[in-house]
């Protein structure tokens, strides 16, 4: 396994499990599983709406001494209705309490969105706060109190722009540790490695296989599709590894860390190997070729009239 350091010498490990759309019913044995095989780096979030069955796997297999609680890398975030200052402690605590953990690892702003408290789910844009009533960076400034306070060992943010972090750091002083975004060969966002690189911050990309068990309302018809794509079914058969694992080594070589999603323990098994994978300079320009800037996760959703939110100004493109 390959590690990203931290200043403070925390390691994150570069291949970890991801928990978006595990059911509940069926998380706590794919943690558990993960757990045997040996992923030591989850990545929840309060809105995926599973992280008390989460935090039971963990506590069990804590106390079956399967694991310590110093060699998990365990990551939640911050909804969209709580970015308002006096909400984001409150929401770490929630998080910590469906854990059962004294702290996280990592604690990210899910979203640069701003809901009204108690909407999960915006289905009109009154629903919704502009970011001129709260400003990204009160919500950064709260979660820069959560790690003086040692609930969150590191902070960060997900899906931000290079513009929206550029705007925190210069209002705070305080430069995220992480920025989780999409990420895959269809999505390269080279660019923003670059000037996260130049940062000090490390990616984490989600949907690195492509999502194709997300929400139907989410998936367009005739969309590229990762699998079929023929370079990488070659550069598989090549390595004798499966199109999966290739993309998730491209991923790993890149100095990036990713979080599949899966709850089959052969699934989960392939997974982690994939992180052990060498790609050489070719095969790494070979994957370079395959960029499309296409999103899966469009983020247009947000989008709802009567809100100030557009692709535009999400993605500052």
């Amino acid at each position: 396994m390959k590690y990203l350091e931290f200043e403070n010498g925390d390691k994150m490990p570069a291949l970890g499990l991801g928990t978006w759309k595990s059911a509940k019913g069926e998380v706590y044995a794919a943690v558990r599983s993960a757990l045997e095989i040996g992923y030591r780096h989850f990545d929840c979030a309060l809105l995926y709406g599973n992280e008390k069955e989460i935090g039971q796997a963990f506590a069990d297999a804590l106390k079956e001494r399967i694991v310590k609680r110093e060699e998990l890398w365990i990551t939640s975030k911050l909804w969209n209705n709580s970015h308002e200052k006096q909400y984001v402690l409150p929401s770490i605590q929630t998080s910590l309490a469906d854990l059962q953990l004294d702290y996280l690892d990592l604690y990210l702003i899910h979203w640069p969105i701003a809901l009204k408290h108690g909407v999960s789910f915006p289905q009109k844009g009154e629903e919704m706060l502009s970011l001129t009533e709260v400003p990204l960076s009160e919500t950064w400034t709260e979660m820069i109190h959560l790690k003086e306070m040692g609930l969150a060992r590191h902070i960060g943010v997900s899906n931000f722009s290079t513009k929206k972090i550029t705007d925190i750091i210069e209002k705070t002083g305080v430069v995220p540790e992480v920025n989780q975004l999409e990420l895959h060969p269809f999505l390269q966002q080279q660019g923003m490695l670059d000037f996260c690189q130049t940062k000090g911050i490390y990616l984490t990309g989600f949907c690195p296989l492509g999502s194709a068990d997300r929400p139907a309302n989410r998936i367009v018809e005739g969309e590229p599709k990762l699998f079929e794509n023929q370079t990488i079914q070659e550069l598989a058969l090549a390595k004798g590894c499966t199109p999966a694992q290739v993309m998730l080594a491209w991923a790993v070589n890149r100095g990036t860390s990713v979080i599949p999603k899966s709850v089959h323990a052969h699934r989960l098994t392939e997974n982690l190997a994939a992180a052990d994978i060498e790609l050489n300079a070719q095969e790494m320009k070979t994957m370079q070729g395959l960029d499309l800037h296409y999103r899966y996760i469009k983020g247009n959703f947000w989008c709802l009239p009567g809100s100030d939110y557009t692709l535009e100004n999400l993605w500052d493109e």
